[in-house]
């Protein structure tokens, strides 16, 4: 884990409830694929966001902030790096956080599965594995409640469409118009598309109570815990 001082250089709306934000560190920055960091509000208050962005971006951090409700956990930690930016005020971050990082020997076929602005953690893994030209069939699912919240569906189709090995799949719960995709609950998809999850490895991200429900019903597809990473898993049985 790196501690480190990052400015707050950019905060902008992805959608009414998503926000992009984008830290520059003070020195170059070292984390795995799908490990998140804490923003620091007090010495005994931190905060964890999942970073959205790939590990060779060492000098930028972005970070997908959902924030609704005004008194959430994700509303203050907004509002503080918030200030911070108008103020020009560094910040203290902790990077290198987590054990659900991608795994990349062995060489499997792997699913990336999101719910909602669990996007961000599964998206430094995706870009990653673009990068490092990984020749294994890549499967990006990502489940939102309405289309609207697919605020990033035309970068993901673009990610898929550079390599003949990954397939970007959105899901949306409850859809309206004229919606072709898949819909439901998006780990369902995956189990509807693939026969047996057992030569396949797993990273998962969404809330808590949604991880532990996927998990169960994915070992019943045939899949190998082992092979199945989400850093809930540290919170739930």
């Amino acid at each position: 884990m790196q501690t480190l001082q990052a400015a707050v250089s950019r905060i902008a709306p992805l959608t009414e409830f998503v926000f992009q934000v984008e830290l520059t560190p003070e020195q170059p920055v070292s984390f795995l694929a799908g490990q998140y960091l804490q923003v620091v509000l007090a010495e005994k208050d931190k905060r964890a966001f999942s970073i959205a962005s790939k590990p060779s971006q060492t000098n930028l951090i972005e970070l997908h902030i959902g924030a609704g409700a005004v008194d959430s956990y994700a509303m203050q930690a907004l509002a503080f790096l918030k200030t911070a930016h108008e103020a020009n005020q560094t910040v203290t971050i902790e990077v290198g956080l987590g054990n659900a990082h991608l795994r990349e020997t062995p060489s499997m076929p792997t699913i990336l599965l999101a719910g909602g602005t669990g996007f961000s953690y599964v998206k430094s893994i995706a870009d990653h594995l673009a990068e490092i030209n990984y020749d294994q069939p890549v499967f990006f699912y990502w489940g939102v409640k309405v289309e609207s919240a697919l605020y990033a569906k035309e970068e993901m189709e673009a990610w898929a469409n550079r390599r003949p090995n990954f397939q970007f799949i959105p899901v949306v719960e409850t859809p309206e118009g004229e919606w072709q995709g898949h819909t439901g609950y998006v780990h369902h998809a995956v189990m509807a598309d693939i026969v047996s999850l057992e030569p396949y490895q797993v990273y998962m991200a969404g809330r808590f109570d949604m991880i532990g429900i996927v998990r169960d019903d994915f070992l019943t597809k045939g899949a190998i815990r082992e092979n199945l990473f989400a850093d809930a898993f540290a919170f739930i049985k």
